[in-house]
């Protein structure tokens, strides 16, 4: 099971850079031109997690592999996109597959590099771009509700089950809303529907505000602005100065990093706050396996059940599964490894209706 997010943003405003930092890469060309990213980039990043280390030290394993996230950088947007300004949408394809959209906004002066609005205005800036994708969103929509309509008219039960859903959300959309405006509203099985449909807008969002660097630790009045935005949309902010996440990036060691980031005031790269508040906007939780051979970090979505967390490594661990032997991560620190956890009975067997709790650490019992 693969979780991924799509990188948006209007061209010059530190997208590319991003994604190069991100992957510690120089996949995507970053050049002071709009349209330079031309095909989509795409990179995996591992998940930051201190838990995994510790279990890695306790059980003595071999290798740690952290659970990860896909980024895909696309190129930048500007007003008049979906009617095919720029490059126009050829590239929305690219991220209506995604899990979650990342809206990077440029919220530093910089005279060297430009801006196609020729001003620093960035809720100006995420306006244009949202409205860019609802537009492509409104575009896909009405030709699929014009042929729902017609299914629907000559009795088709399916068609109208997803009437009740394209409906409301092209509405939302005509009324200059974001399909995910929807999603509060509709049941499981709606939810779901909307989710076929792969609507740009309907994704959850996560604003990253990209300052200069002498900002990186304090952010500013724009980046301010930003995070009250986010607010109000019950979502995140992360402030970083790209910049410095592309030289934290071609450090060698986890010394020079630390020393670097510390200069500037910085506790930790920002780019492990972008990683993380993904997670959470994704409502993600981390389980783990553990033994010799490797400590391993596994992703699955919150109120996943035990054999749900099975098939995401195998789905023969699904389709057979007995059992879960599980401890909590907090009781294998605390009785120094599953020898020591089973000894005091901190060991628990669950079932097929067990929901997985972060940071759990499973041994799948299973029968194929």
């Amino acid at each position: 099971m693969g979780f991924n997010c799509g990188i948006v943003g209007l061209p010059n405003v530190g997208k590319s850079t991003l994604f190069n930092a991100l992957t510690a890469t120089a996949a995507a060309q970053a050049a002071n031109y709009p349209f330079c990213t031309i095909e989509p980039n795409v990179g995996r990043v591992g998940v930051p997690d201190a838990r995994l280390d510790t279990l890695a030290k306790i059980a003595g394993s071999a290798k740690i592999i952290p659970t990860q996230l896909e980024f895909v950088d696309i190129a930048g947007l500007v007003r008049g996109a979906a009617s095919g300004e720029g490059l126009g949408n050829k590239f929305l394809a690219h991220i209506r597959e995604v899990d979650a959209i990342i809206h990077v906004l440029r919220c530093f002066e910089d005279g060297d590099i430009t801006h196609v609005e020729d001003s620093i205005d960035p809720i100006r800036d995420a306006e244009t771009v949202e409205t860019e994708l609802m537009l492509a969103d409104m575009e896909s929509l009405e030709k699929r509700v014009y042929n729902a309509q017609k299914k629907a008219k000559g009795g088709d039960s399916e068609a109208k089950e997803q009437l009740a859903v394209m409906e409301p959300a092209l509405k939302v959309l005509q009324e200059g809303k974001p399909a995910r405006v929807l999603i509060e509203t509709l049941s499981a099985e709606q939810a779901a529907i909307l989710k076929q449909l792969q609507l740009v807008t309907s994704k959850p969002v996560l604003y990253i505000a990209n300052v200069a660097e002498s900002e990186a630790a304090t952010g500013n009045a724009l980046s301010e602005k930003v995070a009250a935005k986010a607010k109000a949309e019950g979502t995140e902010c992360v402030v970083i100065a790209a910049a410095i996440e592309a030289e934290v990036s071609t450090l060698e060691s986890d010394e020079d990093k630390k020393e670097f980031l510390e200069t500037l005031g910085l506790n930790e790269p920002g780019l492990n706050r972008i990683i993380q508040a993904g997670y959470r906007r994704l409502e993600l939780l981390t389980f783990f396996t553990v033994g010799p051979k490797e400590a391993r970090a596994w992703t699955v979505r919150r109120g996943s059940t035990a054999p749900q967390a099975a098939g995401v490594i195998h789905t023969d661990f699904e389709r057979g599964f007995i059992k879960a032997e599980t401890i909590a991560f907090d009781h294998f620190v605390e009785c120094n490894g599953e020898a020591g956890a089973r000894e005091a009975g901190k060991l628990r067997q669950e079932g097929k209706e067990y929901i997985v709790q972060d940071g759990d650490i499973f041994h799948f019992k299973f029968n194929v």
